[in-house]
């Protein structure tokens, strides 16, 4: 199977300096979720600080060697079938270098009463440095503010060009769910 173009570049094979951030506040041994995980690079972060971590994918081949240390989950989040967690809450929700607007509510109401969703991913104007490229993997400006807009107190956000991991416009969002239960 070829590798997932984040995965063939160097820069996203060690964790997000942003994910690194904001995993400092998760609560001590809560229950992560790394959402379309790939290789788990920031679900075993929270593995090796002693969280339980569910890595969640559609092919879950890059986590195989947690199996019996963590939860693996294989799932297609783009089909018909949709968010394959049910009622599940999690204290931490990692998303990065992802996005299917159709789950984007299903994530939010994954988190747990004072969970912290750490999201980040490709922005509009991506499109000038390659890939993603197409519109439907790139959020328009403020996609993530209003997602949290009434439901999570925002801790951070950013949206803008970086140069690392690789040159291009992301977007992205530390917030917590302390507006509902």
């Amino acid at each position: 199977m070829t590798k997932h173009w984040t995965e063939q570049h160097e820069g996203f094979r060690a964790p997000s300096a942003w994910v690194s951030r904001w995993a400092q506040l998760a609560s001590a041994g809560g229950s992560v979720l790394d959402v379309a995980c790939g290789s788990g690079r920031h679900g075993r972060v929270f593995l090796d600080r002693g969280h339980p971590v569910t890595f969640l994918d559609r092919n879950i081949a890059g986590v195989e060697d947690l199996a019996g240390h963590a939860e693996l989950i294989e799932a297609d989040l783009e089909t018909e079938v949709g968010w394959p967690l049910g009622e599940r809450r999690f204290d931490v929700i990692v998303v990065t270098c992802y996005l299917h607007r159709p789950i984007l509510n299903d994530i939010v109401t994954a988190l747990a009463p004072g969970g912290l969703l750490i999201y980040e991913t490709f922005a509009r104007g991506n499109e000038a440095y390659g890939h993603p490229a197409r519109p439907a993997y790139l959020l328009e400006a403020g996609a993530l503010l209003e997602l949290a807009r009434g439901r999570l107190t925002v801790l951070g956000y950013e949206h803008g060009y970086d140069e690392e991991p690789k040159p291009g416009v992301r977007q992205r969002i530390a917030a917590r769910n302390d507006l509902q239960t």
